[in-house]
């Protein structure tokens, strides 16, 4: 997903992000294992954002 970006611009994400890291696959594939069960049945139109803080 990051290569295509300009060089330098990874770095400039990470100082922007609080946790100052990138997401890990394990951490979008548990939101995702999340909302394909039956315990997420009672959210509708909600917006998940893991972004690690960027975006608050």
């Amino acid at each position: 997903m990051l290569e295509g970006l300009p060089e330098g611009f990874s770095e400039y994400i990470l100082k922007k992000t609080p946790l100052k890291r990138f997401g890990e696959v394990e951490e979008i594939a548990g939101l995702v294992a999340f909302l394909a069960s039956p315990e997420a049945d009672f959210f509708t139109g909600q917006i998940f954002s893991p972004n690690g803080g960027l975006v608050i």
